[in-house]
């Protein structure tokens, strides 16, 4: 079972939980924010999400976590191409489109998150 279900704890316990839950997932969002300045916290993010994955499993922050890695992967992958046609001539549009992409995913996340809605 995860930490962020109620578990005996009582109502208030479950809330606090998900308190410290939505806590978390508004620091991994900030996190890949803060990685347009220092790049390496976009790694510290998705190890927080591997890490905390199983405790927001079945409640609706999983699918912030969810939106959180596949927006790190999806990066990840898109970095790696347009680093790898950048003497194609094509790699910095590849870039420049995936960095717009990757604010996107950060805003539209932290957006829904302070609305206390799931991603899709």
């Amino acid at each position: 079972m995860n930490g962020y279900t109620n578990q005996g704890g009582g109502p208030s316990s479950a809330s606090a939980d998900l308190q410290q839950a939505k806590k978390v997932t508004m620091v991994v969002y900030a996190l890949q924010a803060a990685s347009f300045i220092l790049g390496v916290t976009l790694i510290a993010a998705v190890i927080i999400n591997y890490i905390k994955k199983e405790d927001v499993q079945g409640t609706w922050l999983a699918s912030h976590f969810r939106w959180q890695i596949r927006t790190f992967w999806f990066f990840l992958l898109w970095g790696a191409i347009g680093v790898i046609t950048v003497l194609a001539g094509v790699g910095f549009i590849i870039l420049g489109i995936a960095t717009v992409w990757l604010i996107y995913r950060v805003v539209k996340g932290w957006l829904r998150l302070s609305e206390g809605k799931e991603m899709y």
